[in-house]
């Protein structure tokens, strides 16, 4: 979900390959795959407007797509997919992007966001971000040569139209360890978060020379973590821990201030369910923690 332009509602999401509005068809698979849906709030706030799929040659959606959406009217939606004639396996995966300059009235047809051959993992979600500036990033997870499984951002300063890209953390695994990322935006910064080797990590991307900091001390299984930005600039960062297939764990945070230093100790509170992970939200009091 993101908000735009006069508080304009738009959301995306996984599609299924039962439903009507079926992707286009998957010629590794032989059938017609799970489409990219969008949809936004009507004006007036009555209800949301049928969802129309965004993919229109490339399939293989897996994972998890994302959608941003900026002050000026942009919107975009990105996934992790593939095109006719891409290389076999995750190797051939990348970033696409699909960018309306009209709130989501239109959108042009989806374009890889970066050329690099870095591939895309599979079950991996991903995160795409539009900050007060217009600065577009994404964050995702390579599968170059299946092994390479590292975290990359890429960053757009024209809407969308050329993106860079840049290796923030290397992570040599040879299965996809089904992670997401995070972005938040405060106090004049933007930091995103991911997961690498059970650990997860955030960084101030709006930073020269900024490095990846990492939530203190151990746990099982770190992943999942969210992100909120005070307006002090404190940051409070919000994770899963003992997750997987099929399995709940606990509810982990901890508290940054600008520099990215700890305040205080780690917390960890039991009850997530399998499935479930946890969300953060900034509040002139405080922060507010949904699981």
């Amino acid at each position: 979900m993101a908000i735009g332009r006069n508080g304009g509602i738009h959301v995306a999401w996984n599609g299924s390959s039962a439903v009507q509005a079926n992707g286009p068809l998957n010629p590794e698979a032989g059938q017609r795959g799970a489409p990219m849906l969008y949809s936004r709030l009507s004006a007036g706030g009555a209800r949301f407007e049928p969802e129309r799929s965004l993919m229109t040659r490339t399939f293989g959606l897996d994972g998890g797509g994302t959608v941003a959406a900026d002050s000026a009217g942009n919107v975009y939606v990105a996934w992790h997919g593939k095109a006719p004639g891409a290389a076999k396996g995750e190797a051939g995966r990348q970033v696409w992007i699909a960018i309306s300059h009209d709130d989501g009235a239109t959108f042009a047809p989806e374009r890889p966001a970066w050329s690099e051959p870095a591939g895309a993992c599979g079950c991996c979600g991903m995160a795409l971000f539009a900050d007060t500036t217009g600065t577009v990033r994404a964050l995702f997870r390579s599968a170059t040569n299946e092994i390479h499984r590292d975290i990359f951002l890429l960053a757009s300063n024209d809407f969308g139209r050329s993106f860079t890209g840049r290796k923030l953390h290397t992570w040599e695994i040879n299965a996809c360890p089904m992670s997401s990322m995070a972005f938040s935006e405060g106090a004049g910064y933007v930091a995103g978060a991911w997961e690498t080797g059970g650990q997860v990590y955030f960084e101030n991307l709006t930073r020269t020379n900024a490095a990846p900091v990492s939530a203190p001390g151990y746990g099982k299984g770190r992943k999942h973590p969210r992100l909120a930005i005070a307006p002090n600039g404190d940051m409070l960062m919000v994770w899963a821990e003992g997750v997987g297939w099929q399995r709940g764990g606990s509810l982990a945070w901890q508290l940054f201030d600008p520099n990215g230093q700890a305040i205080g100790e780690a917390h960890t509170q039991a009850g997530v369910p399998a499935w479930s992970f946890a969300a953060v939200a900034a509040k002139p009091g405080g922060f507010l923690v949904l699981y």
